[in-house]
């Protein structure tokens, strides 16, 4: 075997978000040509989360680091060797023909309190006790009244068993399990989403129509939604937008807290409508399809299915995005991310 969203659930949002490429190559034709550039670099954000004596593997990616590269490291990460599990890692560097990246340059810190975690986690408390005492996943605006109904959310069940199997096979090991809440949504749709209070939500018809492997590879990456706290880094980015337009001067995450700490407390109730409905952008949907292979291979699942997975979805819902497709997000297409996906394996899981 190889190695191997975003939820209109809740009201619509109430606000509103603001939302030299050539080269002069004719004046040079009479100079002789430069010399082909070394490998391009590629730059690595994520978390550390599995090491072997080879590599350490960050953002799905396996990563050394260079003879006589720099190390950065904070609280118990002395060296690169030494970089606890679950610590944020950043890393820049080149390839190796094998798919390696080798790190001139690797930072590594404990994954703290970030601004806006305990509000999204609140948020999303909130609105998953609302789904409980009514015995349904929906969405409702608070405005018109309507309401949407996805289907009844079961807590227990074969369904359930076989997501939880499956979850304690993909959770990396600095994370507990046991610590995900999980619920079956009776919905014919291929879905599945990750809160950042760690609910997720697995829509039976998913579970219906795919294998174990294909279905633990869309799990992982919504499960990498959360570990990467996707939620909270695009609502900050919202955030700051808001804020900006409306006249707080922003300068860190200190002055949000102090000066914008009135307009925060105001938007707070939206939390969990902002993160979900408006969405992932394209480089965090990408980045929980690299990491969510991941999840899948260190689980024992079979990765190289996550191209397939894809073709599966471009068949059944087009290139697209379809709005009760979660799974869909602001990103490439279906046939995009089946190529992302082959390059991935490649990489990363054919040595």
């Amino acid at each position: 075997m190889m190695e191997a969203r975003s939820c209109p659930v809740v009201a619509a949002l109430a606000l509103a978000f603001l939302v030299s490429a050539g080269a002069c190559a004719s004046a040079a034709q009479d100079k002789p040509r430069a010399a082909a550039s070394g490998p391009k670099a590629e730059s690595l954000d994520g978390y550390a989360e599995w090491r072997t004596r080879e590599f350490l593997v960050v953002d799905g990616q396996r990563v050394v680091l260079a003879s006589g590269g720099k190390f950065k490291g904070e609280g118990e990460a002395p060296s690169f060797a030494a970089i606890p599990l679950g610590y944020e890692v950043k890393a820049r560097g080149s390839r190796r023909p094998n798919g390696l990246l080798v790190a001139d340059e690797v930072e590594a810190k404990p994954n703290g309190s970030a601004l806006f975690e305990n509000e999204l986690r609140e948020g999303f408390d909130q609105m998953e006790q609302k789904f409980l005492r009514e015995g349904r996943m929906y969405e409702e605006d608070e405005e018109s009244g309507k309401r949407e109904d996805y289907g009844r959310l079961w807590t227990e069940g074969a369904r359930v068993d076989r997501v939880r199997g499956m979850l304690n096979r993909l959770v990396p090991r600095y994370l507990k399990p046991e610590d995900f809440r999980i619920y079956v949504v009776e919905n014919k749709e291929w879905n599945a989403m990750a809160a950042p209070n760690r609910s997720l939500y697995v829509f039976s018809g998913l579970l219906d129509d795919m294998n174990d492997d294909e279905v633990a590879i869309v799990i992982g990456h919504e499960v990498a939604h959360a570990t990467h706290e996707h939620s909270r880094k695009q609502f900050k980015k919202d955030m700051l937008i808001q804020l900006a337009a409306l006249g707080v001067a922003v300068i860190a995450d200190e002055t949000i807290k102090s000066e914008g700490k009135a307009t925060v407390v105001q938007v707070a109730a939206l939390i969990a409508a902002t993160a979900w409905q408006s969405g992932y952008g394209r480089t965090h949907e990408d980045q929980a399809d690299r990491v969510g292979l991941r999840y899948a291979y260190e689980g024992g699942f079979d990765a190289s299915q996550g191209p397939r997975l894809w073709e599966r979805f471009a068949k059944k819902y087009g290139d697209v995005p379809k709005i009760i497709n979660f799974f869909f997000g602001d990103h490439s297409v279906a046939k995009d991310r089946a190529r992302n996906l082959t390059r991935e394996l490649a990489l990363n899981y054919a040595h």
